[in-house]
């Protein structure tokens, strides 16, 4: 809980000193292990070899000196060797009354840097399939939280829109014809069109020879072919963008960086290294050997920047990226949100990147990982048919048992209402149970659990906040509150959900600073968990007073903020009534 450890890091520092410790609070004050016992706790098992005593007399000395030091603030007790530091009812009412006033609810705005983050990342002429929801969501999160802590941030469509299958597939649009290939591309079988080209590539010499000839007119900037490369890299552009229309996400066309960007820089990349002495010749290759990397023989491993055949490799284009993103963005922060398999390469292009000091100490470099999407029998999601399964078909799937629910729960939301509530609840509940995974885990994909209403999905949030909607649609008050004084904190219900409140800042910062959104996931249940209690015991709009009524009233209020504040942050809508 931040606002606490800011309330109470001077005292905690005082008593410590006071008993013989200088210098360890940044090391010792931090979240309680046991909710029960405190939202904060100071561990003296560290402090025992300094102070040659027991961490239960160490803990209890600290303590005698810090309570008095805290009353009005904090319930302070010693408890198996820990100091534990429990908020008072009245330091939390009055920042809640803070909190009530201050739209951001506590979060604060930073020093801003200048990030790129690196997400989502199709391929043209190909499907996006449900290996490219983990790379969307989390991508979209983290560039909503860092925005919202006032970064500029640059959102990087690594698109692959270049390379040699482009001269297959630019042939087999020649030969269905560009209105009779436009109209199939943009009918969506994109994996149709590219399985096509490549069964053509497979059997047919002759179709091989013109692919083969493509590429290198390509390459060349023939205008032609150029412009046929960009009917395909269109077309695929306006799927991909109403894919991520039906996701909620940010990105758009102003947002694609494929591949073909940074063409201009391949031959940069290979002649600054080898202006700086790095580059290295391997059996006709071009390389860099990093070093800390070996091969199963146990040779240095190297990161191919040039193959034999003059071709490029993928490092190299990571390369131009860095290039591109420090010296023509200007950017800070880079951040690649891709999967856990290429661990090794980001490693290793990060490493060449310092040594060619295309980064410097002021740069920070990030591969943000994360595994896979799994089905019940533990192997990667994959339809009937054994293919990767479409994204755009998931999505459709989810909408469709969504409003299948609403039409059971509550049948008196119809047409267009019903539909618009279906999306909300069907696209948030497959975004939610990707994001409130731990995002280096796999997970498998559970449609009766990510639809319920009840445990840690987007539905049983979205109810929450929906609940609240109508609690003030009775009440006939007007939100958001703003002067209500004073709140009141009596029951222990009132005070579970106040302290979970107080902490929405805390634990936005800490989901943005580990690139974790399952954090804030795991907190916004926390608060809709503490609220399903308050409300069931805590009568809000039949409350014995005006007083306690308009102190509920404000709890409600600053529980459908913080909902609706961390789910946006997440890319997920709260629909008003369920």
């Amino acid at each position: 809980m931040k606002i606490l450890k800011q309330a109470v890091e001077d005292e905690v520092a005082a008593a410590l000193a006071g008993a013989g410790v200088e210098g360890e609070l940044a090391n010792l004050l931090g979240p309680a292990t046991v909710e029960e016992h405190g939202d904060l706790a100071v561990p003296c098992h560290s402090l025992a070899p300094i102070l040659k005593r027991s961490p239960v007399d160490i803990a209890e000395l600290i303590t005698s000196e810090l309570a008095p030091a805290l009353s009005g603030i904090a319930e302070v007790s010693a408890v198996s060797g820990f100091v534990n530091i429990k908020a008072e009812p009245a330091w939390l009412a009055t920042s809640l009354s803070e909190l009530l006033l201050d739209e951001r609810l506590g979060v604060s705005t930073e020093n801003p840097r200048v990030a790129a983050v690196d997400y989502s990342s199709p391929n043209v002429a190909k499907e996006m399939h449900v290996g490219h929801l983990r790379s969307t969501v989390i991508g979209d999160a983290i560039v909503r939280m860092l925005i919202h802590k006032g970064h500029t941030v640059y959102r990087e469509n690594h698109v692959g829109d270049w390379g040699t299958p482009f001269g297959m597939l630019i042939e087999h649009l020649l030969d269905l014809g560009e209105d009779n290939a436009a109209d199939e591309l943009g009918m969506g079988d994109l994996d149709g069109f590219y399985k096509q080209a490549r069964a053509k590539f497979n059997t047919d010499e002759m179709f091989v020879e013109r692919a083969r000839n493509r590429v290198v007119m390509l390459q060349g900037g023939d205008d032609e072919t150029l412009r046929l490369w960009r009917v395909l890299v269109d077309e695929s552009m306006r799927y991909f963008n109403e894919v991520y229309s039906m996701l909620g996400v940010l990105l758009t066309n102003d947002d694609i960086m494929g591949e073909s960007n940074y063409h201009h820089l391949l031959p940069e990349v290979v002649s600054r290294l080898d202006n700086l002495g790095i580059l290295e010749d391997s059996d006709g290759a071009k390389v860099v050997y990093p070093g800390g990397w070996v091969n199963r023989e146990g040779e240095p491993l190297p990161l191919i920047i040039q193959k034999a055949d003059g071709g490029y490799n993928y490092a190299t284009t990571d390369l131009a990226c860095i290039i591109d993103r420090v010296e023509r963005l200007g950017c800070n922060d880079l951040l690649y949100v891709v999967g856990t398999p290429q661990s090794q390469h980001f490693k290793m292009v990060f490493e060449v990147a310092k040594q060619a000091g295309l980064m410097d100490k002021s740069h920070i470099a990030n591969h943000i990982k994360f595994g896979s999407v799994l089905d019940s029998d533990g192997k990667i999601l994959k339809s009937r048919e054994g293919e990767a399964i479409k994204l755009v078909d998931l999505l459709n799937e989810s909408v469709v048992r969504a409003e299948q629910t609403i039409a059971q729960r509550n049948p008196s939301i119809e047409g267009e209402q019903r539909i618009e509530i279906a999306k909300a609840i069907g696209i948030g509940a497959v975004k939610y149970a990707d994001l409130s995974t731990e995002r280096t885990k796999d997970y498998i994909f559970d449609w009766d659990r990510m639809l319920s209403f009840e445990g840690n999905t987007s539905p049983y949030l979205q109810y929450a906040y929906a609940r609240i909607c109508s609690i003030f649609r009775r009440s006939k008050v007007h939100t958001p509150l703003r002067d209500v004084s004073p709140i009141i904190i009596e029951h222990a219900e009132e005070a579970l959900l106040a302290r979970r409140l107080v902490n929405f800042s805390s634990m936005v910062d800490e989901a943005l600073y580990t690139y974790s959104p399952h954090r804030l996931c795991t907190y916004l249940h926390s608060v809709a968990s503490a609220f399903a209690s308050f409300y069931e015991n805590c009568p809000v709009l039949s409350a014995e007073d005006d007083e306690i009524r308009m102190s509920r009233l404000a709890l409600c209020d600053l529980t459908a903020r913080t909902l609706s504040t961390g789910l946006s942050l997440l890319g997920i809508d709260c629909p008003e009534q369920m």
